[in-house]
């Protein structure tokens, strides 16, 4: 069984970071993580997959994600933050190595952490 605890969310300035953290129980292959601003779908932001990463055009060269496969956490590490970037943040994981970048490529997610970002 899969479990997934979020932490690091909180309320930043534009301009400024957060790291978010996701503890993973449990074997998985990939994880991700996904935003969802109040009455928007939920958004893929970036994932990683065997090393690899991947991300969302919007917050390219901004975020970055990470895994520390000893710590079993996936980090996601949010510099110059723009109030566009308010949104619920969750992680997901799966043991498959398919569809790494679509919500739909994951059955395991995590609570959600809150990120605010004013202006």
């Amino acid at each position: 069984q899969v479990q997934l605890v979020e932490s690091g969310g909180g309320s930043v300035q534009a301009g400024g970071s957060l790291r978010l953290s996701c503890t993973v129980s449990g074997v998985t292959m990939k994880s991700a993580w996904f935003r969802q601003a109040p009455g928007t779908e939920r958004e893929w932001v970036a994932s990683t997959r065997l090393g690899t990463t991947s991300y969302a055009d919007s917050v390219k060269g901004r975020f970055t994600i990470s895994r520390d496969n000893a710590k079993k956490t996936v980090y996601l590490q949010m510099n110059s933050l723009k109030p566009e970037d308010t949104a619920m943040y969750y992680c997901a994981a799966d043991p498959n190595l398919w569809s790494w970048t679509s919500a739909s490529g994951y059955n395991y997610w995590g609570q959600g952490t809150q990120v605010t970002v004013s202006s």
